[in-house]
């Protein structure tokens, strides 16, 4: 199998480039914000990367945080088959 036809695609790409506009949220709040009590906005970091990166977020420290990543890329190439599904069948319908 090969894994670029499933991270290379509109869909795919298109889902990290969300995942890594909200990370990048997520640490422009963290480094630059005040906020008079704590920010939520890291729970968007792991909303977006969800199922697969609920799984991490009860593991200490940085092992939370991999969970985004490990989500991102596993969503990913659920979408990118999807898609690889969907565009297949449509590309080369059968008789």
């Amino acid at each position: 199998m090969n894994a670029k036809r499933y991270f290379l695609n509109p869909l795919a790409l298109g889902y990290l480039l969300v995942v890594a506009a909200v990370v990048g949220w997520v640490g422009v709040d963290t480094l630059f914000v005040e906020h008079a009590d704590a920010s939520l906005a890291g729970v968007w970091a792991f909303l977006v990367t969800a199922p697969a990166s609920l799984l991490f977020v009860m593991l200490p420290g940085a092992l939370a945080w991999a969970g985004i990543v490990v989500g991102a890329l596993v969503n990913a190439a659920a979408l990118g088959a999807a898609y690889q599904s969907v565009s297949g069948r449509r590309l080369h319908p059968h008789a």
